[in-house]
């Protein structure tokens, strides 16, 4: 091996000393920014119909392969902030990526929901490249967040031996790609490991939690200053939402344009 002469490394040394110097601090460690919504911000979700933009709302949660960039600009123009809506835990057979997924990572039906599968969550290198494709259309479209949903395939009947631990790591990588291109990222239910997950997410989403008596889950979130984005389908239980301080509002199961505040 060639060894450098003593007087030439210090010399190096030096240079590179003076050249760290002059870069500024901020360039080094600035982190990547994206935006943080605060609780008890009002919102809408529209995922069928044509888009009404004249709700008034704080933030809409739309649909990212339906919607477009022309749409997002103007909720943004009016005030808005919006979700992309991006299915990251199951497989859909209409959308236009579809095929992109093998036959290896999609599991079992899920049930109620036709041409839905199942993914394999532990095939991240698999999935990785088609969320973060899905992702940065997302960001090209103008989106401020996305709202990645199905993650909490560990707890169905999904076709494959997925573990909690499974579902942390994924939920985790789903939030840092966001991340990394300066999106807000919401934790879509997935409620036994919100204590874990909510330092990794921005807000979190839930359906229905009032019906199935799981609200106080998901405290962790109003706690640390993020709103929860909270959605139930029977007019019976949306009044009952007011003393939770959860962004709450109620929906019809097809999801389309009506929104009832609670």
């Amino acid at each position: 091996m060639r060894h450098t002469p003593r007087a030439v490394f210090l010399a190096v040394t030096a240079i590179f000393a003076v050249v760290c110097s002059t870069v500024p601090a901020s360039a080094a460690t600035s982190p990547a920014t994206w935006w943080k919504p605060a609780v008890g911000a009002t919102w809408q979700m529209q995922f069928t119909g044509r888009l009404d933009t004249s709700v008034t709302a704080d933030v809409y949660d739309i649909d990212g392969a339906d919607s477009t960039k022309a749409q997002v600009t103007q909720l943004h123009a009016a005030g808005r902030k919006v979700l992309c809506y991006v299915d990251a835990g199951s497989w859909e057979d209409w959308r236009a990526d579809a095929a992109r997924f093998p036959a290896a990572v999609r599991g079992k039906a899920l049930d109620g929901w036709a041409g839905e599968r199942w993914l394999d969550i532990r095939q991240w290198d698999t999935l990785r490249p088609i969320l973060a494709d899905r992702f940065a259309t997302c960001k090209a479209k103008g989106f401020d967040a996305v709202d990645p949903d199905n993650m909490d395939g560990y707890t169905n009947p999904t076709g494959f031996p997925l573990t909690a631990a499974d579902q942390l790591l994924f939920n985790r990588r789903v939030a840092d790609l966001a991340h990394s291109l300066g999106l807000a990222v919401g934790l879509k239910n997935d409620l036994d490991q919100i204590t874990k997950l909510q330092p990794s997410f921005d807000f979190a989403v839930n359906e229905s939690c009032l019906q199935w008596k799981e609200c106080a889950l998901l405290t962790p979130f109003i706690t640390a200053g993020k709103p929860v984005f909270h959605v139930e389908y029977k007019a019976s239980l949306c009044p009952t939402a007011a003393g939770l301080r959860f962004s709450s509002i109620r929906k019809n199961l097809r999801l389309d344009a009506f929104r009832a505040p609670c």
